[in-house]
């Protein structure tokens, strides 16, 4: 399986601070070696199997990433058992679809290790036709207002890659285990005052079927989830100050 080379910006070759790089995972074996084979030299990838039919556990293994296996349903579910099984110092988070290339995560992690941002995310460009639908891309441009209003955050995506400080992510005690649980991440992160940024990443057709935005109803459900998380009262601010949003 070959993507095109977007029109992006390779991550440098210099070299990274460590991390770790939770990749849910539901039925990704066609995606799996793509992915695993981006994941920067050094990292860790922390594959978090959800329930797969398809082997998927067994190729993330073969190819030498650590499996961890979350029975209950769930990307925050999934998510959150990888972050609690990772150790490294900066944690990173991507889909494991083949949508996304981890290598990308290179200069998060460069600003989170130097102190630059507390919570760098990636804000999807499609390349191609059908990256990204049109009923996914519209639910996503309306929790971004949503949230401006509730956070602040003048933040364009809620996309999946991102990274921050294991530490800082487990003090935001996150609950959500549906699909609210990104948003909550950002919420909660905005409510303690941390440093959220953004960068254009590019964003490729996925491999196989999307579980949660693939459809309208998906999409709606999603939403639903992620209109729950925003409804919550808001947390106490942290000391770190005012909190900023930028694009890079």
């Amino acid at each position: 399986m070959t993507h095109p080379s977007p029109d992006f910006p390779a991550p440098a070759e210099r070299p990274v601070p460590p991390a770790d790089v939770v990749l849910p995972c539901l039925d990704e074996a066609a995606a799996l070696p793509w992915v695993l084979a981006r994941v920067p030299a050094g990292w860790r990838a922390i594959v978090v199997d959800n329930g797969s039919t398809d082997g998927s556990a067994d190729i993330a293994r073969a190819l030498g990433a650590t499996v961890v296996h979350e029975p209950r349903r769930g990307f925050g579910a999934a998510c959150h058992a990888g972050l609690t099984a990772a150790d490294a110092d900066v944690v990173c988070f991507c889909d494991c679809d083949a949508s996304l290339d981890p290598g990308l995560l290179v200069p998060f992690v460069r600003d989170v290790a130097a102190g630059r941002a507390d919570l760098v995310l990636g804000r999807r460009r499609p390349q191609a036709r059908g990256a990204w639908p049109p009923h996914a891309r519209a639910g996503n441009l309306a929790l971004s207002l949503m949230l401006r209003r509730r956070t602040g955050l003048a933040l364009h995506d809620l996309g999946p890659l991102r990274a921050a400080r294991r530490t800082d992510l487990l003090s935001l005690a996150l609950t959500d285990r549906r699909s609210g649980y990104p948003l909550q991440m950002v919420v909660r992160a905005a409510d303690a005052g941390l440093r959220v940024e953004e960068r254009d990443v590019p964003y490729l057709p996925r491999v196989g079927a999307s579980k949660v935005t693939g459809t309208w109803r998906g999409t709606w459900q999603a939403v639903r989830d992620m209109r729950r998380v925003l409804a919550e009262p808001p947390a106490a601010r942290g000391p770190r100050g005012p909190r900023a949003a930028g694009t890079r």
